[in-house]
């Protein structure tokens, strides 16, 4: 499919706890200046009125009816059906809200909702990090081609998606790449994402330097004091993005089994990569210890940082050559070397969900 030559054009929404922000994409880009409506309502009746006065302003605008919506909402959700389950953040999403079939009867065009991880890891495979990294291959001479990805979200929470051959996993109950489920592995009894998040890298740092967690700075501003651009409690904030990476390369590497593939992250604490993604990579290379003595590599696969220059030279780096055929004269080509990388999303973070909306709607047209 060629994107940006295709006239079809796709209504998004970007639904925040404050916020409802819609839009509309075509050819790869945003046609109109988005629309912005307060999520806070006092019942559901007003909040979905404002969902459809949203979605009605933006068709307004368009030189021509949209071919569908699309847009990321937060779970549990039975996504395939468009129903919202028990929204924790959203009460008046309680008992099941067909929110899907609402829109496809008010607009009369096929509607798609999705979470917010699946719909960034989407746009990061169709138009990010994954065609970004095959195209830097294909320059290097290298024939090795990425087809999975894994996305991930820091921010106030640790989310996930997976897109295989231009696939989303979805799973049988609307809960695959649910990577914040995954077992903490400092604290053992807690999910990933209480240490993989906001308040995770606050706890930790307010830990490190004796500081009540009420007075304990925002991440943007203990990445600054961390990098020396700020003053504070700088080893504190080394230490705080240390285990925040710790915990996450535990979780990453035990998805990354599974996914084999590349690894994108984006999120509100993605930007402050160059205090966590070294650690992370590093502990994603660290091997398990064995009853034998012998170490055994954490991973079937080596890991590189994509945002490191001198990693991604070695990444980018074919290992292939021709190996003879048993009793032939015909030779094939083999790579014995097994990589993926790390990277930041190289869309941004909201760019991402909007043009993975957009893509998914069009592959499902």
């Amino acid at each position: 499919m060629t994107y940006t030559t295709d006239k079809r054009i796709v209504m998004t929404l970007d639904a925040g706890g404050t916020n409802l922000v819609f839009s509309a994409v075509q050819a790869v880009k945003e046609i109109i200046d988005p629309i912005t409506l307060p999520a806070r309502a006092n019942s559901l009746e007003d909040i979905l009125k404002s969902i459809i006065k949203g979605f009605q302003l933006v068709q307004s605008m368009l030189p021509e009816k949209a071919s569908a919506i699309c847009f990321a909402f937060p779970g549990p959700a039975d996504y395939e059906n468009g129903i919202i389950g028990e929204l924790q953040n959203l009460p008046f999403f309680r008992g099941g809200v067909a929110l899907g079939p609402m829109l496809r009867e008010q607009f009369a065009m096929p509607v798609f909702i999705l979470n917010d991880g699946d719909l960034f890891a989407y746009g990061e495979a169709m138009f990010g990090l994954l065609p970004q990294i095959n195209a830097k291959l294909r320059a290097s001479g290298n024939p090795k081609e990425y087809k999975n990805l894994l996305g991930v979200t820091f921010g106030t929470g640790f989310g996930g998606g997976i897109v295989t051959r231009n696939g989303l996993l979805f799973g049988d109950n609307s809960a695959g790449g649910e990577i914040n489920r995954s077992r903490n592995r400092t604290f053992k009894n807690w999910d990933a994402e209480e240490s993989v998040s906001i308040r995770g890298l606050k706890r930790e740092y307010a830990n490190n330097c004796g500081l009540n967690i009420g007075s304990v700075p925002e991440p943007k501003e203990i990445f600054a004091i961390g990098m020396g651009q700020k003053p504070g409690h700088k080893e504190a904030a080394v230490n705080a993005f240390l285990s925040f990476a710790i915990d996450a390369a535990d979780t990453i590497a035990n998805a990354i089994t599974l996914v084999d593939g590349l690894v994108v992250i984006g999120g509100g604490l993605s930007g402050a990569y160059p205090l966590f993604l070294p650690k992370l990579v590093e502990e994603m290379n660290l091997p398990f210890a064995t009853m034998s003595g012998h170490p055994l590599p954490r991973l079937e696969t080596e890991v590189y940082n994509l945002e490191d220059q001198e990693e991604l030279k070695k990444f980018l780096i074919s290992g292939s050559g021709r190996i003879q055929v048993p009793f032939s004269e015909t030779t094939v080509q083999y790579d014995p070397g097994k990589k993926i990388g790390v990277g930041i999303s190289r869309l941004g973070t909201s760019a991402a969900v909007s043009l993975g909306a957009y893509a998914f709607a069009l592959s499902r047209l």
